[in-house]
């Protein structure tokens, strides 16, 4: 895995919003002036999720999720997806990483 600075493509395709995207299998990116180690963290455990998931299927459930979540929740339906509960509320702890079980997210 590699940290890479998002560039022009990725803040197009994202519409300008993401501060960083983790897209297995070639990286995680993020925009420049939000290198934090916590957002490294939240990058990370997403790419620990992608990989459990053999990345496309991460990324079907995501989508899925989302759409389903969207009508119910509105602007939040993006903090309510499994994968986003599992970051945020680990994120802050460095060393989530080393004692994370396979699909902690299901958890959420």
């Amino acid at each position: 895995m590699t940290i890479n600075p998002m560039g022009y493509f990725l803040r197009i395709v994202t519409f300008g919003w993401a501060r960083a995207i983790t897209l297995a299998p070639f990286g995680i990116y993020i925009k420049e002036g939000y290198y934090t180690d916590v957002r490294i963290n939240r990058e990370k455990i997403h790419w620990a999720q992608q990989m459990e998931m053999l990345i496309i299927p991460f990324y079907l459930w995501y989508i899925i999720e989302w759409l389903i979540r969207l009508p119910i929740n509105g602007k939040s339906a993006y903090r309510k997806l499994l994968f986003e509960q599992e970051t945020f509320k680990n994120g802050d702890n460095l060393d989530y990483l080393q004692t994370r079980k396979h699909f902690a997210w299901l958890c959420y």
